[in-house]
């Protein structure tokens, strides 16, 4: 599952594990284990987030192939990976090994710059299990737990508008990319972001629905 910042991948990225019992993850999640754990990866990924950059195609690589190792599933869901062709292409050919190359579905949220601004400004992000709430929406403050685990809620470090500027970037120059990769293939499903969380979903699982039915 691909998109922008505050494109709603996680959200739509969980409620879609719970409808299907795919394991779901996303790189952020997987180095937040790693970090909690103190692990050589962890401690090398935090140098990278704490400027909102994407991580080095090697580190995304080895972390994803370390989780993907690490379980036995008929299928899984990615949280905003590949993000660079140099990721895609590696994963490409880590899926072809595997002999599920052809199985794969990649879903973009498309969401316009305005509505990303917009909502950035106004989400709070769970230190402790990565849960992000639009603040208004949620009528949660920073003093409020986490409703998921609760955890300390505050302000992502990188939701200030230079490292939004610049994760934006990031995303039109190495993710977008990414996108037109997998739409010359006929593997891409363009989904507008805009739209509510419920039409949102149910456009994902006519999406996958459709997938397999092809299949």
């Amino acid at each position: 599952m691909l998109g922008p910042p505050a494109s709603g991948k996680g959200t739509q990225a969980e409620l879609l594990a719970e409808k299907t019992g795919l394991p779901s993850a996303s790189t952020g999640a997987m180095l937040r284990q790693e970090r909690l754990a103190g692990s050589e990866l962890g401690i090398e990924a935090e140098k990278w987030t704490k400027d909102g950059k994407l991580f080095p195609d090697d580190l995304a690589m080895r972390v994803v192939k370390h989780w993907l190792d690490s379980g036995r599933w008929d299928g899984f869901l990615l949280d905003g990976f590949p993000r660079t062709l140099g990721q895609a292409e590696t994963f490409d050919q880590l899926l072809e090994e595997r002999g599920i190359r052809d199985d794969l579905l990649v879903l973009q949220l498309d969401l316009p710059e305005a509505a990303i601004m917009a909502r950035v400004a106004d989400r709070l992000t769970c230190q402790d299990c990565g849960a992000t709430y639009g603040a208004s929406f949620h009528k949660l403050s920073e003093k409020d737990p986490c409703p998921a685990c609760g955890g300390h809620l505050e302000r992502r470090g990188d939701d200030t508008s230079a490292a939004l500027e610049n994760r934006l970037t990031q995303y039109r120059e190495l993710t977008l990319p990414v996108c037109d990769h997998y739409r010359s293939s006929g593997r891409l499903c363009t989904i507008d972001a805009s739209q509510t969380r419920e039409v949102i979903h149910q456009a994902i699982l006519d999406a996958v629905e459709s997938e397999k039915g092809a299949s």
